[in-house]
């Protein structure tokens, strides 16, 4: 889909559709033609509109303006704020899209009263998504969208608004391949798959450098906790490294993100309910992200230098599989007592933490991660938990997540919670019981990024929806992740 930002008087521009957005109070935006606001007016007069909070109307054979239709789209009694004004996107995209419309122009006047460059980026980013398709394995797909084009028009030249939807399109673009890879069925996306996904990015963009660690490699350099999971599955496990040199390198290092891709989980010997149990094919939600993360930065060449790591395993039940009461030892020397085979996501990424830190040296590290169901139950499906041993960097991550509506809690990552993991037998087991287990799962991994600023988001209840028809995956947090490293360039 292509974007444009446009000043062009409204009755010289031609399109499908133009979008206007209005308020119950009857307030007509000024920068519309006259006889536009006239012919609007007596719509609403008649009643066939009243600017309620998500109505919709189509006017056709608009006076005033070369568009060959107007959209009306009703905001409510009161400016929305941010989270609600990205729904009513979502909603104006798809109706747009269900009508005979290949151009349309969104005319963003004072109703909503947000920086125009954050209509903008959001606008194309959200026009991306609502787009999305993920119909490959259907025999007869449904009918595409008509939608090409979206015009944002504004009646005063700002340059600035031009990078803004470029922006949008691309962190866009990334959301949807998160989506992709989580949508994919296990049989189809596995470890070597996403090598190959990562490589294809390595070949695509001159900045992006690829390197595959192979499970044989891993156990060689001491990576025993991450091959303990690995192991139990036909499927080779892969450690997985993109390093994106947009920055020259400095003595600070690079900023990293690394990702749980458990392309599916059984649970292992400890093996999970059967009821539902498709949707383990989302375990690898924090490895998408960091492949869509990856490509908006590549797309945007962006100022940076970025290391990602993804840990890619299958975790399987067969007869090399880890036991419950198996002892393995990580690359960083500690050793792990495993009491529950299901919290395998901790094991492959405490290894990939340590071989980031030793072998980049970054400055900040970042993992994501579908890691624990208790997540689930504390923050639902609206918020990822962010835990850090950082102020300035959970700050910082929940500050993208406000802006891009892709938003985060905080959680604490107290010292008492430590003691739930002590073992008789290792220094540490793998589960601290039944309390705060989100909580406790962190914990863990913070004794793998002692020297480092270090931030975990467990995003267990918002890489996917589950259930029926509307089942798939979010692609979160991609736009959160992509703020951030914005920001941070």
């Amino acid at each position: 889909m292509d974007f444009a930002v446009s000043n062009r008087p409204l009755d010289k521009l031609n399109a499908d559709a133009l979008i206007v957005l209005l308020s119950k109070k009857g307030d007509l935006p000024e920068t519309l033609p006259e006889s536009t606001r006239e012919q609007i007016g007596q719509f609403i007069k008649a009643g066939d509109f009243s600017g309620s909070k998500n109505q919709m109307s189509w006017l056709h054979q608009p006076d005033g303006v070369a568009a060959s239709r107007l959209l009306l789209v009703g905001v409510g009694d009161r400016e929305p704020g941010r989270q609600q004004w990205q729904e009513l996107v979502r909603k104006v995209i798809k109706t747009v899209s269900q009508a005979p419309v290949k151009q349309a122009i969104w005319a963003v006047n004072g109703v909503f009263s947000a920086p125009l460059e954050w209509q903008i980026r959001e606008g194309a980013r959200l026009a991306v998504e609502s787009l999305y398709r993920f119909d490959q394995y259907r025999s007869q797909s449904g009918p595409a969208s008509k939608l090409k084009k979206l015009t944002f028009w504004h009646p005063e030249k700002d340059n600035s608004l031009a990078r803004a939807h470029k922006v949008g399109k691309a962190v866009g673009t990334g959301v949807n391949l998160a989506r992709d890879l989580g949508n994919l069925p296990p049989n189809d996306c596995y470890p070597e798959y996403l090598s190959g996904v990562a490589r294809d990015l390595g070949k695509q963009y001159e900045k992006l450098s690829v390197k595959v660690i192979s499970q044989a490699q891993a156990e060689k350099m001491g990576m025993g906790a991450f091959c303990a999971v690995a192991k139990g599955s036909e499927r080779q496990g892969q450690i997985i490294v993109m390093e994106y040199k947009g920055a020259k390198p400095s003595k600070q290092g690079p900023v990293a993100l690394v990702g749980k891709g458990i392309t599916f989980d059984t649970g292992g010997i400890s093996l999970k309910p059967g009821a539902s149990m498709d949707e383990m094919k989302y375990d690898m939600g924090g490895a998408a992200s960091v492949f869509g993360s990856v490509k908006t930065v590549c797309e945007l060449n962006l100022p940076i230098h970025l290391v990602a790591v993804v840990a890619a395993a299958e975790n399987m039940p067969d007869g090399r599989a880890s036991r419950p009461g198996d002892i393995v030892k990580t690359l960083s020397g500690q050793t792990v007592e495993i009491l529950n085979t299901d919290a395998e996501g901790r094991l492959v990424l405490c290894d990939a933490l340590t071989y980031v830190q030793q072998k980049h040296k970054p400055h900040t590290v970042i993992d994501i991660a579908t890691l624990t169901g208790a997540c689930v139950v504390a923050l639902g499906a609206h918020a990822q938990a962010v835990y850090a041993n950082d102020d300035d960097l959970s700050q910082a991550l929940l500050a993208a997540g406000q802006e891009t509506g892709d938003r985060g809690w905080p959680m604490p990552l107290w010292d008492e919670y430590q003691s739930q993991l002590d073992s008789p037998f290792a220094d540490m087991q793998n589960i601290g019981g039944p309390k705060a287990g989100s909580i406790t799962a962190a914990c863990f991994l913070s004794r793998f990024a002692k020297e480092v600023k270090w931030a975990h988001l467990d995003i267990a209840g918002t890489a996917w929806i589950s259930g029926g028809m509307s089942k798939g995956a979010t692609g979160r947090p991609v736009p959160m992740l992509t703020r951030y490293l914005m920001d941070l360039a």
